[in-house]
């Protein structure tokens, strides 16, 4: 299954949750946030929302400032 991931098409083995994608980029870091097709999907759901194929997923950090 391919999705689109930050901008660039990402091949994944099936079907893949949330938390799965954002344990295999390893990215170490708890202040992260996902959207699937535009939708911000809750910490609390990442376990048990599966990224359809072709989803536009985007993976983005917090960032303070002003």
């Amino acid at each position: 299954m391919t999705i689109r991931l930050n901008g660039s098409d990402h091949v994944l083995p099936g079907p893949t949750t949330v938390l799965t994608l954002v344990d295999r980029l390893d990215l170490g870091r708890t202040d992260l946030a996902v959207a699937v097709d535009g939708a911000v999907v809750p910490r609390s759901e990442w376990a048990d929302h599966t990224i359809p194929d072709g989803a536009d997923v985007d993976v983005v950090t917090a960032v303070q400032g002003g």
